[in-house]
């Protein structure tokens, strides 16, 4: 059985930094993709973005291009998310996901980025950006 815990939100001030980790277990870590969700109350989830475990290949959505890096652990089946300069307009839970597919840039921008594409789910983690 796939299961994804993910951790290490908080509370962090505007303009701050944050790493959330997504634990795997029940897989065969290379065959998956790992992705990252967010949603905001009253809000739809939507992709942060994903890393397909085999050749760390990454992608991201276009508001958190250059603030958010997705890496890997190989040797603890997690993935993280670093967060720099937080806005309060990334506050939300962030949930991790998995699905047994290779992601490309045109599947990401596609399909991926939704969050019905992904088979599974971690719990999520709060993250609060405030002053």
């Amino acid at each position: 059985e796939v299961q994804l815990q993910a951790s290490g939100g908080g509370l962090v001030q505007p303009g701050g930094s944050l790493r959330l980790s997504c634990a795997a277990s029940g897989l065969i870590f290379a065959d998956y993709s790992i992705g990252w969700f967010r949603q905001a109350p009253g809000k739809e989830r939507e992709g942060v973005g994903c890393i397909y475990v085999r050749d760390g290949s990454t992608y991201y959505a276009n508001s958190v291009k250059d603030r958010f890096t997705i890496s890997k652990d190989n040797t603890k089946n997690t993935v993280y998310l670093q967060m720099i300069s937080l806005k309060p307009e990334d506050a939300a839970v962030y949930y991790c996901a998995a699905v047994r597919r290779e992601i490309s840039t045109n599947s990401w921008y596609h399909k991926a980025f939704r969050p019905n594409y992904w088979n599974y789910w971690g719990q999520g983690t709060q993250v609060t950006v405030s002053s």
